[in-house]
């Protein structure tokens, strides 16, 4: 799986992985973090709302049962009271009477003047002789078939709390409904007490959240919204609160607009009936603060990200655009412009790749011109050993013609007893066949001896006793491979230049030996000698860049052989003094093949 994502992500460009990574790491980090915040705080202000709404239900029904404690307290002491059943049930003659009587018995005027909770007390009693006077009345038709008469006729003592219309001034009210049993007189009447309705209203218009009071029968008896007083349920689109068994809060919804509900229900005093307290408030209104919240921070941090984008995009504008530059330059060396150099400011990563390319470039320019220089050397060794191979088959017209010739030649002399010159003839062919074998390629030491030897051999027959020599070789030497006809040439010179013109003869010696990591040649003789303003020609000629026309192979011709093959440190060390002779000198490494020319001829 993660080498699946690892290779996902690296096939991506460079743009898409920044903004993927920012959106990894900024942008839904936040987003879950926003809306995380979002839900909390939204959950945070409709919890305080609920706990809000609870008090002010709590508070709602203290202050009202308060309130309503006083037409319960009237009505208690109402009917124990010996005056009111006299007044009440007493039969009177004129007119006259019945004033007195009401004159004579204010406590219902008393009582709606001393308690501002009431607003008036009926008492509906079956007396034919009495006058309707709004305070003691005789229960018509009408009444008698209330529902609210009805129940409180059939209960005893148990009062119960309604939402009914006022005979006289037409309003409804909540009135406290109570049985009055007159237990001298063995008659009952019914007793009403009317909550003053302002007055539960101020007590609603003091909370922030609507509130309402309503009966059994679902009537608005108090709200501090006037325009629902007096209406049921229904009439506003609360039917789900007579449904409501509970506290709650409800989830509801009215005008289409969503709403939470929290609903009361109470027994004011013992009562027959309930009341209930509902409050409600709009979620809208509840989350419009958290709203407002949330869109100010939303803006802050939509802000801040579009900047963070807009500053990731410059940026990432910055690197890509450095980063297709050293592209482009990239691909100019590919098709082979080794001059394509950058130039990059800054010395973060992407300066150090643009310094490190040019590095580069320049290190494969100079590699180039090594490998330029190397294919020259190796052309300039292989015409050398051209060289060296045309001059020995200057006299090649036919090989076998002349080994054989040399072969018929050696055998007459060998059937005449003429030993030393079949033994002379014998080496010429042998050193002739060498040489003509002879290539561009490397040979052991120990041919390149045979060789020497051989030459000697023949110089030694020529010269007799004009001529003495030495061969010195470290037997430990013998394997070493060495360019050849590196050693005869020098052996030659020393017989040719530096014995031919000495009467009594010379000596050559010819020394290898192994030296640490070299491999030492040493070639000398006790002719002659050359003078010091030749030795510097000789040098000179050594040095010189290009080649004199000449028939021979010549000193020069091994020395450069010498430098192509090992490197321009190595080549021909010469040391004379005139009468006493002449010493050449070479060493090569025991391993040639570090030098790239050496691969070569090593083929």
């Amino acid at each position: 799986m993660n080498t699946r994502m690892i290779a996902w992500m690296n096939n991506l460009r460079l743009k898409t992985k920044f903004f993927v990574s920012f959106g990894c790491v900024a942008l839904i980090p936040v987003l879950i973090v926003g809306v995380f915040l979002t839900s909390e705080l939204r959950r945070m202000a409709m919890d305080n709302a609920l706990k809000q709404v609870s008090a002010n239900v709590d508070r709602v029904k203290k202050r009202t049962g308060e309130m309503l404690n006083v037409p319960l307290d009237i009505s208690y002491r109402l009917s124990n009271d010996s005056r009111l059943e006299e007044a009440a049930n007493r039969r009177y003659e004129s007119v006259s009477d019945v004033v007195n009587a009401y004159r004579e018995y204010p406590d219902f005027r008393d009582f709606v003047l001393l308690y501002k909770e009431i607003s008036s007390i009926r008492l509906y009693v079956d007396n034919p002789t009495i006058l309707d006077n709004w305070e003691f009345l005789r229960p018509d038709e009408s009444v008698t078939k209330e529902a609210w008469y009805k129940t409180a006729m059939a209960q005893k003592r148990l009062v119960s709390w309604n939402y009914i219309r006022d005979n006289r001034s037409g309003l409804y009210n909540l009135s406290l409904i109570r049985k009055v049993e007159f237990e001298k007189q063995r008659t009952s009447g019914i007793l009403v007490v009317n909550v003053n309705t302002k007055q539960l209203n101020d007590i609603l218009d003091q909370e922030s959240f609507e509130t309402l009071i309503v009966d059994e029968s679902g009537h608005i008896v108090a709200s501090n919204r006037n325009e629902t007083l007096g209406k049921t349920l229904g009439d506003i689109n609360l039917q789900s609160a007579d449904a409501a068994a509970g506290h709650g809060p409800y989830n509801i919804t009215v005008d289409g607009k969503p709403f939470k509900m929290l609903v009361d229900d109470w027994h004011p005093g013992g009562s027959l009936n309930r009341l209930r307290i509902i409050s409600l408030f709009s979620v809208a209104s509840i989350v419009e603060e958290p709203n407002r919240i949330i869109a100010l921070a939303s803006s802050v941090i939509a802000a801040a990200l579009i900047m963070a984008f807009l500053l990731i995009y410059f940026f990432l504008k910055l690197l890509t655009g450095r980063i297709l530059r050293l592209s482009k330059h990239i691909s100019k060396v590919a098709t082979g412009n080794l001059g394509a150099t950058i130039e990059m400011d800054g010395s973060d990563e992407i300066g150090q790749l643009a310094r490190q390319f040019n590095h580069m470039v320049r290190n494969i320019n100079n590699l180039m011109n090594e490998v330029q220089e190397s294919n020259r050397l190796r052309t300039s060794i292989e015409l050398k050993q051209n060289e060296i191979k045309f001059k020995m088959m200057a006299s090649q017209i036919n090989p076998h013609f002349l080994f054989n010739a040399l072969e018929s030649i050696r055998m007459k002399a060998h059937t005449r007893g003429q030993s030393d010159i079949a033994q002379v003839v014998r080496l010429l062919g042998k050193m002739m066949r060498k040489n003509l074998e002879a290539g561009s390629g490397r040979i052991s030491l120990q041919s390149e001896m045979e060789t020497v030897n051989s030459y000697l051999s023949i110089q030694k027959f020529r010269y007799d006793d004009r001529l003495a020599y030495e061969l010195q070789v470290d037997p430990e030497a013998h394997p070493i491979l060495i360019p050849p006809l590196i050693i005869q040439p020098l052996v030659e010179n020393g017989v040719i230049h530096g014995l031919e013109n000495q009467i009594e003869g010379g000596m050559v010696r010819v020394e290898v030996r192994l030296e640490e990591t070299r491999l030492k040649v040493i070639v000398s003789d006790n002719g002659a000698g050359i003078t010091e303003s030749r030795m510097q020609e000789i040098r000179r000629l050594l040095e010189q860049k290009e080649d004199g026309e000449s028939t021979n192979i010549g000193l020069r011709n091994i020395h450069v052989r010498l430098q192509l093959t090992y490197g321009p440190e190595y080549g021909l060390s010469l040391a004379s003094r005139p009468g006493f002779g002449t010493q050449i000198s070479f060493s090569i490494p025991l391993r040639s093949d570090r030098h790239v020319s050496c691969a070569d001829c090593g083929r």
